[in-house]
């Protein structure tokens, strides 16, 4: 379809989607879910709403936290030789929607200037309505966004592609890179390009993980070798460089806000832990005291950011949730005494045969959240407090799932709940 005919089809797609109409064509799921979202926040559809542009100072900070910065040759290397002559633009954005990089074809980054979408700028979703990074980071996977699929109206010249960049060592998402132009210069593999450079810078930082661990162990080889009883060495985010006395396992989960000391690990129990350059020596205790974990709250109350913080009488730790695992916690906290496998799938994908995906997704979540769930059926350990927040507005929990149990609360249920 010609780009012209294609603006104008979604224009009229979007007309009618505002309008409470019947379409002329379905806009495509994940442009619906976002509409939705722009239409229950207030978003107006034609007024083309700004935040506060970050200062240089401000730009400056957080460029210099981020670890993107440490891939931008490899986002350059794979977008910028086509940009020009495509007239595109390369931008790139932390997790909360602020611009922090942005080069390309000369002509495209002024217009760019004039829409707002400069170095500073606010591209969260809930400010300027869908597009190629706002809604990217909410959805937390690759989206192209056409024309008149942006819903602020003074976007529909544009078309952008984004893919999330996350970190290799917890998940976390670190931002966004996103390409866009024209809608008559935007190619239909653009998205797939785009999302392959994405894995690239991915997978260099794993690369610099694996080498940051490597300098760990050497290290810390020597030191295990000439101590008793059970020790590992991990690094800051709990990847093992090296073990003695232990089965070798891939990471440890730490407590939050680590500090030297006696502290108790999920998997370990009680240790104690000591610096090392680039990590952390952790003895298990010997005298068998460990203690257990006792509360845990699960924070589902922002969009995308969904969280675990599991407490006990040592500290505390978080893990960062995927949207499947938010899912799944969230069902275990409304039902104290648990569920089997056949009635999560249910509850999750409307089939109870989908018994295998369940238990799949329950063993990953368990190697993060050991000792706080059981099993058979899957349920919160009984004598852990399980403290479960919402969002303020029932329509925002979970906005992207589509489980029959969290439409059905979604549609009945408000605030936070203390479940014993």
């Amino acid at each position: 379809m010609h780009p012209r005919e294609a603006t104008r089809l979604l224009k009229g797609v979007r007309a009618a989607a505002l309008a409470g109409d019947r379409p002329p064509a379905a806009p495509r799921p994940e442009i619906a879910e976002s509409w939705r979202r722009m239409l229950a926040g207030g978003v107006h559809p034609d007024r083309d709403a700004r935040s506060r542009m970050l200062s240089a100072a401000e730009t400056e900070e957080r460029r210099h936290v981020s670890p993107l910065r440490g891939v931008l040759p490899v986002l350059r290397e794979g977008l910028l030789p086509a940009l020009d002559g495509a007239l595109h633009i390369m931008v790139v954005a932390d997790a909360d929607g602020r611009l922090l990089w942005r080069e390309g074809h000369t002509s495209i980054l002024r217009k760019a200037d004039r829409l707002g979408f400069g170095v500073g700028a606010d591209w969260d979703e809930a400010v300027v309505g869908t597009n190629g990074v706002g809604t990217a980071l909410v959805a937390r996977r690759p989206v192209q966004v056409f024309s008149a699929e942006h819903f602020v109206s003074s976007h529909h010249d544009w078309t952008c592609a984004g893919a999330p960049v996350r970190d290799p060592r917890d998940g976390r998402l670190l931002g966004v890179v996103d390409v866009s132009g024209p809608l008559a210069t935007m190619h239909p593999a653009t998205l797939a390009w785009v999302s392959s450079v994405a894995r690239l810078a991915e997978r260099e930082l794993r690369i610099r993980h694996l080498e940051s661990l490597e300098r760990l162990r050497s290290v810390a080889a020597p030191l295990l070798a000439g101590l008793p009883g059970r020790a590992l060495a991990v690094d800051p985010h709990g990847w093992t460089a090296a073990v003695t006395g232990l089965a070798p396992v891939d990471r440890i989960p730490l407590p939050k806000d680590f500090a030297p000391g006696r502290v108790w690990v999920p998997q370990l129990g009680d240790c104690v832990a000591e610096p090392l350059p680039g990590g952390w020596l952790l003895r298990v205790a010997q005298d068998g005291t460990g203690t257990a974990a006792t509360r845990v709250v699960l924070d589902l109350s922002r969009a995308g950011s969904w969280s675990a913080t599991v407490y006990g009488s040592s500290g505390s730790w978080s893990q960062e949730l995927s949207p499947r695992h938010a899912e799944l916690l969230f069902l275990l906290a409304e039902s104290p005494r648990g569920r089997s496998a056949a009635e999560l799938s249910a509850e999750v994908f409307g089939d109870p045969g989908r018994t295998v995906t369940v238990r799949a997704e329950l063993s990953r979540v368990r190697r993060h959240l050991a000792g706080v769930l059981a099993h058979r059926p899957y349920r919160f350990a009984e004598d852990v407090q399980v403290e479960l927040i919402r969002p303020e507005d029932p329509a925002a929990l979970l906005p992207h799932s589509t489980a029959p149990a969290v439409v059905r609360a979604r549609l009945g249920r408000t605030g936070a709940g203390m479940i014993p």
